[in-house]
């Protein structure tokens, strides 16, 4: 068993000897485990990336593949105890901005979230608290990170409100979370996170429950304001169409790992993994006459307890039995580079998945 620091560090991996981070935000191997009754659920099992300033990464999968687990891991908020008596365990590194999140002290943590990095949280009418009203929940947000009176606190408060598109914001700012519609709340959760100007604003499946249109809405109001305030975006989706214009790079996770990583262009045009293929076949097309039914992926997601096996997608994929000597049902792939800054987790030779993707799986989408 892995010895963890008070921080959820992995004792005996100084990230003082590690090399310098060189983008904004830098995940490295990245773990996240929750001992349960049943066994411990490796829930985020070694996931590595990078983001820049002004850049959105998609991190794409089905539920219970680790994405929403890795967003609360870098804000911080797998080691409060929240879990009761049973923490997270936790090893790896993750620098934002040069600083190391994971050995530092929970006190430091805390006072960057919020005001370094922020999140936009899967269901607001959960995250924002009954019993106070919209405006007191925004100026408390700014008045911890900044010291201001309650009048300017307000102020910024309706500022904010007014940006991100609430009527009569003057008005609607002392009205309580019930009172607002399911697209209103999720504007106030975002005027919430923006409210401090986060350099890091992690978006947690940001319109799930809501209309085709409100979501239309939702995200060209996120990436209008990562224009005005130059942040790093992460959104975190199941839905390939969510991101499909917003993101720079796109992350697939399956399992808690990465099976393919790289810039949208390429994950969308020349996926390299079956589990991506699978993902786009079950994504409706709006830009081409539908003549087949959506194809789905068979099977369910892993346990995260019992992983299967080598390849955790081999379960699924029907393209498990043509790497010889079942290698795929006893070797974990590595994550390698196929292209440049494209890489992907699968035994298949790079010739035969490119075949496979032209010739069959391509011409049905």
């Amino acid at each position: 068993m892995t010895e963890l620091s008070k921080s959820g560090a992995a004792v005996g991996e100084p990230v003082a000897d590690s090399p310098a981070p060189s983008a904004f935000l830098e995940v490295r191997d990245l773990k996240v485990h929750f001992p349960t009754d049943d066994g411990l659920v490796r829930s985020v099992d070694g996931l590595s990336f990078q983001l820049e300033k002004g850049k959105t990464l998609g991190i794409v999968g089905e539920s219970g593949s680790g994405k929403s687990v890795t967003s609360l891991g870098i804000l911080g908020l797998h080691t409060a105890g929240q879990y009761g008596r049973r923490r997270a365990r936790i090893s790896g590194e993750i620098w934002l901005n040069g600083q190391e999140l994971l050995s530092a002290d929970p006190d430091v943590v805390r006072k960057l979230r919020g005001r370094e990095m922020a999140m936009i949280f899967q269901d607001p009418l959960s995250a924002l608290h009954p019993y106070y009203s919209i405006g007191k929940q925004i100026t408390e947000a700014y008045r911890v990170h900044n010291d201001v009176d309650k009048k300017t606190a307000r102020k910024r408060a309706i500022e904010m409100l007014d940006r991100v598109g609430i009527p009569q914001p003057d008005k609607r700012v002392d009205a309580y979370p019930h009172e607002f519609s399911g697209g209103m709340r999720q504007r106030a959760m975002i005027a919430m996170a923006l409210v401090n100007n986060p350099e890091l604003l992690i978006a947690d499946e940001p319109t799930t429950a809501l209309d085709v249109t409100v979501q239309a809405q939702i995200l060209d109001l996120i990436r209008d304001l990562q224009k005005e305030f130059g942040s790093a975006v992460i959104m975190i989706t199941h839905d390939l169409g969510v991101v499909a214009e917003m993101a720079d790079e796109l992350l697939v996770m399956y399992g808690g790992r990465c099976v393919e990583r790289g810039t949208a262009e390429k994950v969308f045009y020349e996926p390299q993994h079956p589990y991506t293929w699978g993902l786009l076949g079950s994504m409706p097309r709006i830009d081409r006459e539908e003549t087949e039914r959506l194809i789905p992926v068979k099977g369910s997601p892993p346990s995260l307890i019992n992983l299967p096996s080598g390849c955790a997608f081999n379960p699924r994929c029907p393209y498990a039995d043509i790497p010889k000597d079942q290698i795929t049902r006893r070797e974990r792939p590595d994550l390698r580079e196929v292209a440049a800054g494209h890489y992907s987790a699968c035994h298949m030779s790079q010739e035969e998945r490119t075949r496979i993707w032209t010739e069959e799986i391509a011409p049905k989408l």
